[in-house]
C-alpha cells in the first residue's frame, strides 16, 4: 500500500515504549479498525481476522522498542499485518481454486470481444478511489476465486511488487503475472456495469 493510502497511525509511541498501559490501550483501540480491514480484504473470515490482528499487535508492541524508523511506522505496521495474514493463507491446505473462465470476456472466432457497445468512463483503479464505488468494487473482487483474488489485492490494492507476491505465496513470478492478468480481465468484465454508458 502506498504512503497516501496507508492509514495514519494513532497513539503515543513513546508512552507505549515506556510500557504505559493507558497509551497501549489507546494505541490498540485507535489502530484496530484499519488493521482488521486490511486483514479482512484478504481472509474474508472475521474469526481469522481477529486472530491475525491480535498476533500482529503482539509483534508490533514487541518490535516498537527496536523500531529504527527506516520507514514510517504506519508502513511498518501494515507490512506486519499483511505478513501475518499471508501466514494464515500459507497454512491452509490449498486456496480456493475454482475456475475463472466464466468471469472472463468472451471472444468470437476472429478474436474480437463480444460485448455491448460502450465508452469507458472510469478504470477499475479510478473506481477504487471513489468512496461511493469502492465498496461495490470490493464486492466484485470478492467474486474472484482465491488464487486470483488474493494476488489482485496484493498487487493492485496493497501495492506489493510482483516479486514480493511471488515470494509470499511461493509462486513463480510468471505465474503471478498470468494470474494477475486474468484477474484484472475478469474484474474489468464484472465492473462494466459501473464503467459503461451505452451508445445509443
Amino acid at each position: 500500500m502506498s504512503e497516501s493510502n496507508c492509514p495514519e497511525v494513532s497513539g503515543d509511541i513513546s508512552g507505549i515504549r515506556d510500557g504505559n498501559s493507558t497509551a497501549i490501550r489507546h494505541f490498540v483501540k485507535e489502530n484496530t479498525p484499519w488493521m482488521m480491514a486490511v486483514a479482512f480484504r484478504i481472509l474474508r473470515d472475521h474469526s481469522l481476522v481477529e486472530d491475525v490482528v491480535q498476533t500482529a499487535f503482539g509483534k508490533i508492541l514487541d518490535g516498537l522498542a527496536g523500531f529504527e524508523g527506516r520507514s514510517k511506522i504506519k508502513t511498518w505496521m501494515h507490512r506486519i499485518v499483511i505478513n501475518e495474514t499471508l501466514m494464515v493463507i500459507r497454512k491452509r491446505s490449498r486456496l480456493n481454486e475454482d475456475s475463472l473462465d466464466e468471469l472472463l470476456p468472451i471472444f468470437d472466432k476472429n478474436k474480437c470481444r463480444i460485448e455491448e457497445p460502450w465508452d469507458t468512463i472510469d478504470t477499475p483503479e479510478l473506481l477504487m478511489e471513489k468512496s461511493q464505488t469502492a465498496a461495490k468494487v470490493m464486492e466484485k473482487i470478492n467474486l474472484l476465486p482465491d488464487q486470483y483474488r488474493i494476488i489482485l489485492i496484493l498487487r493492485d490494492i496493497e501495492e506489493f511488487t510482483t516479486t514480493e507476491v511471488a515470494e509470499q505465496l511461493n509462486l513463480s513470478e510468471s505465474n503471478v503475472k498470468v494470474r494477475l492478468h486474468r484477474a484484472r480481465a475478469a474484474l474489468k468484465k464484472l465492473l462494466e456495469p459501473l464503467m459503461r454508458r451505452h451508445v445509443l
